[in-house]
């Protein structure tokens, strides 16, 4: 089958990170964290309504691109055992890919293997690099490229696998060294043996530059984050931009309000300068909220920001 990308292969990613399941957290309520979404759920945390609200404003500002983390938030034909209750059917889900594409949204899964982000696995977040571990994965990722008609991308997430990361977990998993590359490279390698390119969050290049350069397949699609005002290139998340620019590599760089908005139109600006054209192939939104009714203004905040970054680089993308 032709996928997706066929249609849009040229054109300038505007995309919006939303959650369909929002467990990727920690798997407990630890006291020392206020966040009142990071500890998973046994059920669905999603509002439809929102949901389409959403939809609406990003077709409506000129946004092009939905990235759904889907996790347990679906009844997969392949693995069921790990649905949420209140997790779509996957008929659910066909119908609402298609709604996106009606609407000129592209839908891109994400499922985040990252050790850090995957309590939505379940029993198997306790079973990493295992053979079990690895049916899972290829399991997963090849329903789901199916289900999203083989899409142009497939984001793996792969972000904070780190100690500090999970400090206040009460069950830590941490690959390292050449463990950690050797599951994420088959984990790409399942994605690409489909026809599809893996895309990453690039933080792993903040502490380990030598081995990611070396070992980084130019064909994975990168999104480095930093999310503040002020762009220095001192700091190694800003200065990661320029060094995955001069490494040759695709970028996808990553806009957020989850420290200051300021940070969505600074990033704008910072990356036209210091990523050529031709390697710049959009950016992500990424609000960091579910979709829930009481996350409605962080959402429509952050989307409100982006039109402006959007009007003002109109040059960059067909809007």
């Amino acid at each position: 089958m032709e996928g997706n990308g066929s249609k849009a292969q040229d054109s300038f990613i505007w995309a919006n990170l939303l959650h369909l399941s929002y467990n990727m957290w920690g798997d407990w309520e630890h006291p020392d964290v206020t966040s009142p979404y990071h500890a998973a759920k046994p059920y669905l945390r999603f509002d439809d309504g929102l949901w389409n609200e959403l939809l609406h404003e990003m077709a409506g500002v000129g946004m092009n691109m939905v990235i759904l983390d889907l996790g347990d938030g679906v009844q997969y034909r392949s693995h069921p055992e790990i649905a949420v209750e209140g997790a779509w059917t996957t008929e659910r889900l066909r119908q609402e890919l298609e709604k996106m594409r009606r609407m000129g949204l592209e839908p891109i899964p994400k499922l985040n293997f990252s050790t850090c982000h995957d309590q939505w696995l379940g029993d198997y977040a306790r079973r990493v690099s295992t053979p079990e571990y690895y049916a899972v994965c290829r399991d997963l990722i090849a329903e789901v490229i199916d289900l999203f008609e083989t899409p142009r991308f497939f984001h793996l997430g792969m972000d904070e696998e780190e100690l500090k990361h999970q400090r206040l977990f009460e069950y830590v998993v941490l690959r390292q060294y050449d463990l950690w590359w050797r599951d994420f490279l088959f984990l790409v390698h399942q994605v690409e043996s489909k026809g599809v390119r893996p895309w990453i969050w690039s933080d792993y290049v903040w502490e380990h530059p030598e081995p990611f350069f070396a070992k980084m397949p130019k064909s994975v699609l990168q999104s480095n984050w930093y999310y503040r005002a002020k762009f220095d290139d001192t700091v190694r998340e800003v200065r990661a931009y320029r060094d995955l620019e001069a490494h040759g590599f695709d970028q996808v760089p990553t806009l957020s309000n989850w420290t200051t908005p300021e940070n969505i139109e600074g990033t704008v600006r910072y990356a036209q300068k210091n990523i050529a054209p031709e390697r710049l192939k959009g950016f992500l939104l990424a609000p960091w909220r579910p979709t829930l009714e009481e996350c409605r203004d962080r959402h429509r905040d952050a989307i409100a920001h982006l039109e402006r970054a959007i009007a003002g680089t109109a040059t960059l993308g067909q809007v």
